[in-house]
Formats: C-alpha cells, structure tokens, sequence
C-alpha cells in the first residue's frame, strides 16, 4: 500500500499544511515564498532555494520536476522571473509551467511558486 510521507526542509509555514507529500515517486510542493529579503529578484533566488531543499529532502532534484506554478503579485515581474528560473534550470529538461499574475501572496511575498515532480524522472 502506498503511504504519504511529509516532506519537510524545517522551513516556516504560514497554517495547516505540509510543504510538501510524497506518495511512491510522486511529489508535490506547497507554495513556497522566502520573506526573508526583499526585491523580486532575491526572493526568486531564495524560493527556488527552498524548492531544491525540500526535493532534495524528498530524494529528488529539479531535473525531476514536471509541472510548476508560479504566481507574481505583480505579472511586470515575469521577464525578471523567468530570466532567473531559466538559469536555475540549467541543462534540466524545463517542466510544464504556468505563470499567474494575482492581487495577493501570503505575507506580501512577490512570488509563490508551487511544484510538481516525480522521483527518478529526470535522470542524474
């Protein structure tokens, strides 16, 4: 039988929720923000950040990723953005992706971005 595990880098998380499950090879991450800089840029960095640690956390890395949601409290952000998550990328083949523009991100973050992966997907 398949179980859920919580996948969990001890970041902050802001209610009831994991920052991540898996079950068998499937994963899926939380929203994750970093508020703990300022500026579209830093916090891109600080959130893809948290996106390796808790797949690594999970036994995974970002070649694994096959879907990923990013929202922007501000959609002006985008080009900044995906010039950085592009970089972040490197040599992985990139995942599907949806990027939002929306009115509001828990705490005044500028970015959320929420993935998908599965274990073993991407090669090394």
């Amino acid at each position: 039988m398949a179980r859920k595990l919580k996948i969990d880098a001890g970041g902050a998380v802001f209610g009831p929720y994991s920052p991540g499950i898996s079950v068998k090879d499937h994963i899926w991450l939380s929203g994750q923000v970093d508020l703990s800089v300022d500026g579209i840029g830093a916090q891109t960095h600080g959130t893809l950040a948290k996106v390796d640690g808790l797949l690594a956390a999970a036994g995974s890395s970002k070649s694994d990723l096959v879907k990923v949601t990013i929202l922007l409290a501000d959609i002006e952000f985008f080009s900044t953005v995906n010039e950085i998550y592009s970089e972040w990328l490197g040599d992985s083949i990139p995942p599907a992706r949806a990027t939002y523009g929306v009115a509001d991100l828990p705490g005044g973050a500028l970015i959320e971005i929420v993935c998908e992966a599965f274990r073993g997907c991407g090669g090394a």
